[in-house]
């Protein structure tokens, strides 16, 4: 009889035991905000891709929204994979993605002055705003609240957190460079129709320049491949900005150091402009020669042994592209503040886990 009620007293002890880890247990699973950790929504940055076997697999990508399309430009959002090979980022112009996006990418000029159409200012902490801006400060209009509302900078200058800016890459074939056929002596694509009343240091260098030599003179509405080879059927190009600024160097200098064309540049100083391709490339208004031979042209190209110039595009719905897609390298790159096993949407205390 003893045997027996001490095997029920053992019995009961292990029952109110186990009682009382199944309640300590139930206590913390309703204590806690996310008891469980799911994989990203597909629409949210998580999209299929099949295996070598065929079989669809589901990776995460970070997510980047785009307010506005600048100017209005639009593009494919796939165009990033189909025309830089950049395929690591998930970029949609969807608004209601917002609270889900690890980045806001904001155009500048499309804001409005009393900020009403910008973001809402409640970002989740894992979010970060990219100011956009493609404008020299010349043309920048200023808003008294706008450098509180960004995390990052997206434009033309060096010391900003993405450069827009892609001129040269490293040459990597042993193809040699043939000069194209030249046909004239001196180009140059502009905007106005009439070139004897526009004011400003560019119109002023060219309305001297015509009393020594022939410009030939061409419309900036060409596009495509007749701009290209136009630009490469001349021995100079005058790639003068319309802006002198620091960095400021744009598709104007980069069209002919593609093709094949000397730049002659009007911008900032020829110090400037070696930070972004070798001093041997093009010729500077400031020290322009008196007298050049074919032997000594061609030293204008000798740096295409070791570089190859990028053609920018020139289709108009294609002007931002390649800054916007820029953008969704460096949020693959700089993903570091994802690094966390969930982010928690507060909102619904749902955990979504990020395979980073």
């Amino acid at each position: 009889m003893a045997s027996v009620l001490y095997v029920l007293r053992a019995i009961l002890t292990a029952i109110l035991l186990l009682a009382g880890i199944v309640v300590l247990v139930l206590q913390y699973l309703q204590s806690s905000p996310a008891p469980t950790c799911h994989l990203p929504p597909a629409h949210s940055g998580q999209l299929k891709q099949a295996n070598s076997s065929g079989v669809e697999q589901q990776t995460y990508k970070p997510i980047m929204l785009l307010w506005f399309w600048p100017e209005n430009k639009r593009f494919d959002l796939h165009d990033c994979k189909t025309l830089f090979n950049i395929d690591n980022c998930h970029l949609t112009d969807d608004r209601s993605f917002y609270s889900r996006a690890h980045n806001i990418l904001v155009f500048h000029r499309a804001i409005q002055d009393d900020l009403s159409n910008s973001p809402p200012h409640l970002e989740p902490d894992f979010q970060r705003w990219i100011w956009f801006n493609t404008d020299s400060p010349n043309n920048t209009r200023r808003y008294r609240r706008h450098k509180s509302l960004f995390n990052l900078t997206l434009s033309y200058r060096k010391d900003a957190d993405i450069q827009v800016r892609r001129l040269l890459t490293f040459k990597n074939s042993d193809k040699e460079f043939v000069l194209p056929k030249k046909e004239r002596l001196l180009c140059w694509f502009v905007d106005s129709d009439n070139l004897t009343t526009e004011s400003g240091e560019r119109y002023s260098y060219y309305r001297e320049l015509i009393n020594h030599m022939k410009v030939d003179v061409f419309h900036s509405s060409t596009k495509g491949e007749n701009y290209f080879l136009t630009i490469s059927s001349c021995k100079f190009y005058l790639s003068f900005e319309d802006s002198i600024h620091r960095d400021y160097i744009t598709e104007t200098f980069n069209g002919p150091l593609s093709v094949g064309t000397v730049p002659i540049v009007l911008g900032p100083p020829r110090k400037n402009y070696e930070d972004f391709a070798p001093g041997e490339s093009f010729i500077h208004v400031n020290d322009f020669p008196t007298s050049l031979d074919q032997e000594a042209y061609m030293r204008y190209f000798n740096w295409r042994g070791y570089y190859t110039a990028i053609r920018h595009l020139t289709e108009e719905k294609y002007e931002f592209a390649h800054s916007i897609c820029q953008a969704l390298v460096y949020l693959y790159n700089h993903k570091g503040y994802l690094n966390k096993l969930c982010v928690i949407i507060k909102a619904n205390h749902v955990c979504f886990c990020s395979e980073v």
